[in-house]
C-alpha cells in the first residue's frame, strides 16, 4: 500500500473523531466504552487519563502513535479488517492503525477480553 492520498489524510485525522465510531461500534454489539479504552491503553501503554487527554487535544493518528510504544504483544495480533491482512500492512504508521481498527473489530464481535489482549492460556 502505498502512503499517498487517501492514505495520508488517515494519518492526520484526529483519534478523537475515530475513537467515536469505536465506541459506537462497541456498544452496538453490547460493550462499553470502558472496554474500547481497556483495548487502546493495552495497545499503547497509555492510562486513560494519558489517553483522554490525546483525545482532548485531537491528536492525529500519525502524533498519536509516535507518542506512544506498542505493546510487545501487538505483533500477536492477525487477521483481516476492511478486507485488508493486517500483517500484511508494510507502512508502519498504517499497520498500527489497522491494528487497532482490528482489536476494535474483535471486541465488536464479542471476543472474550483476555484473547483480544492477547493472554496465555491459564
Amino acid at each position: 500500500m502505498k502512503v499517498g492520498g487517501l492514505v495520508s489524510r488517515v494519518f492526520k485525522m484526529s483519534v478523537a473523531s475515530v475513537y467515536v465510531h469505536y465506541v459506537n461500534k462497541a456498544e452496538k454489539k453490547g460493550r462499553t466504552k470502558e472496554a474500547v479504552d481497556t483495548v487502546i491503553c493495552w495497545l499503547t501503554g497509555l492510562d486513560r487519563a494519558e489517553l483522554q487527554a490525546h483525545l482532548d487535544d485531537e491528536t492525529t493518528f500519525e502524533d498519536f502513535f509516535g507518542a506512544v510504544t506498542l505493546n510487545p504483544l501487538a505483533g500477536l495480533v492477525k487477521g483481516v479488517v476492511c478486507r485488508v491482512r493486517v500483517e500484511n500492512v508494510e507502512d508502519p504508521l498504517m499497520k498500527k492503525i489497522r491494528i487497532l481498527d482490528l482489536l476494535v473489530d474483535e471486541l465488536a464481535r464479542g471476543k472474550p477480553m483476555t484473547k483480544i489482549l492477547r493472554e496465555p492460556a491459564a
